[in-house]
């Protein structure tokens, strides 16, 4: 089973395939950890980030290890990664040399220790409409910007990292903007996603929503088998 979960910064995708993924045995892609990775090692290098042949090479140099590695500093998760990741990911180069590590991953899903996955939930920008158009179950989830920026907000300061809300709220607006005007696979739902509005209904609630279109999956699924 695939399921694509897209959508802007904070909307809450992260939260709903985490509960998918441990509710029914699904890996989990981040997709965005790739885009972080490389615009993460363009700042560290200290690259310009309109740099769109250096950002490629390092898309197409990109290991496993090492975005791991860049995964554990300060920046990947913080603002600076996020702007970093948003610039970088609207370089056809380094979205083609990306693209088929995520592809690839559907066709053997597996968990961080190895094992075998029943299937595979993304959490992406443009996983719908171009990593895996033909997913089972793809659903668009969004919120007000100002909604998502007090989430981030509040997320940076739960982990001590040092902003303001106008800066978040600044940089998610210039953010949307980018990739909703990107040419390469520009941030839009698909023509068969689901729309998930999580602007003022908690978590619980849209998650009642979710799980019969899951199940409904699971049970075509299997009739097909």
């Amino acid at each position: 089973m695939i399921i694509t979960i897209d959508g802007p910064a904070a909307a809450g995708k992260g939260t709903f395939c985490n509960y998918l993924a441990k509710k029914y045995r699904l890996a989990y892609f981040d997709t965005g950890m790739v885009y972080r990775a490389v615009g993460l090692q363009m700042v560290l290098t200290g690259c310009d980030l309109k740099d769109q042949a250096k950002a490629a090479e390092f898309a197409r140099t990109l290991t496993f290890p090492k975005m791991m590695e860049l995964a554990a500093h300060k920046d990947f998760r913080s603002d600076v990664g996020s702007n970093a990741a948003s610039v970088v990911s609207a370089y056809p180069d380094v979205r083609a040399a990306l693209l088929k590590m995520q592809q690839d991953f559907a066709l053997n899903p597996v968990f961080a220790d190895g094992s075998p996955a029943k299937g595979v939930v993304y959490d992406g920008r443009d996983t719908g409409t171009v990593v895996c158009p033909n997913a089972d179950l793809k659903l668009f989830v969004s919120a007000s910007t100002e909604i998502r920026a007090q989430r981030r907000y509040e997320e940076f300061l739960s982990k001590g990292i040092a902003t303001t809300y106008e800066k978040v709220l600044q940089d998610m607006k210039a953010r949307d903007e980018r990739d909703s005007n990107r040419s390469a696979a520009p941030l839009k739902p698909a023509d068969d996603a689901v729309i998930i509005d999580t602007s003022a209904k908690d978590v619980e609630v849209n998650m009642q929503k979710i799980i019969p279109l899951v199940e409904a999956v699971l049970q075509n699924l299997t009739i097909e088998k």
